[in-house]
């Protein structure tokens, strides 16, 4: 059984560097299907997003696809819409916010697959903007400007957004910066498969001061992620920012679909 597990960790961890994702929406099913307990498929989940966050950006920061300074600003205000998500999770229904979760990841997908040829600067364009709300960024010998008066409040919204239906960020963090941060695709790959540790630690400790994690098990999980990650990463930064695109903007669509069908039983 172990073996078939560490197997399809090791698919799943490979799918997700690619795309700069943490893995969690495939890793706690799968835990699940071989009969491991809710909390402790959660928790361990968890430690591999974690893994595979390490992994992967050990390969995208050799090949200078992650940008700090830009992950830490985005991962503020998303983890603070996150906590204040959690907080009014209550008050809010969860089947209207995935379908409109799903709405989204649809909108995102087919943007990536079919770009606007004229995009608006709404949040950032190539020019030296003189002001102190702007985050200047250096991408290819041009000079990007992130409206922070933009930036901050759209990452809290989808902070609240994530943590309320209760999935990772990273489906929704790159194509944002991509599309409305005008981002390049492999610096917001790479930056994103960073970002999705720092919010998968927080998370884990968490889990482990109440015993959720069983380390032993955890233990024989990590190397198939590991690998995983490294060669999903490493094919990653092979292939061109538009073929990237298309492919990520696929996989948004297949997750959008998945999303939607996970709700289906629930709504119908």
């Amino acid at each position: 059984m172990l073996v078939i597990l560490s197997l399809i960790l090791f698919s799943a961890a490979l799918l997700a560097s690619f795309f700069g994702l943490g893995g969690g929406v495939l890793y706690t099913p799968f835990q699940l299907w071989f009969g491991i307990p809710f909390q402790q498929a959660a928790a361990t989940s968890l430690l591999l997003i974690l893994v595979t966050s390490f992994s992967a950006t050990i390969v995208f920061r050799k090949s200078n696809q992650v940008d700090w300074i830009l992950a830490l600003l985005l991962e503020v205000p998303t983890t603070i819409g996150a906590f204040s998500g959690g907080v009014l999770s209550q008050y809010v229904s969860a089947p209207v916010l995935t379908v409109l979760l799903a709405l989204l990841l649809f909108l995102a997908g087919g943007l990536m697959l079919f770009p606007l040829k004229n995009p608006v600067d709404f949040c950032a364009n190539f020019s030296a903007q003189k002001s102190r709300w702007f985050l200047k960024r250096h991408y290819n010998d041009q000079v990007l400007s992130i409206d922070l008066r933009c930036m901050l409040p759209v990452m809290f919204i989808t902070g609240m957004l994530i943590s309320i239906v209760g999935i990772s960020g990273g489906s929704l963090k790159i194509p944002l910066m991509v599309l409305l941060f005008r981002v390049p695709m492999p610096v917001a790959i790479g930056s994103s498969a960073f970002m999705v540790g720092l919010t998968a630690t927080a998370g884990l400790l968490g889990h482990a001061s109440v015993g959720h994690v069983h380390w032993q098990l955890a233990a024989l999980m990590i190397l198939p992620v590991f690998i995983g990650s490294q060669l999903g990463s490493r094919l990653s930064v092979h292939f061109k920012s538009e073929k990237l695109k298309r492919w990520y903007g696929a996989f948004l669509i297949l997750v959008a679909l998945f999303t939607i069908a996970r709700l289906a039983p629930g709504v119908f």
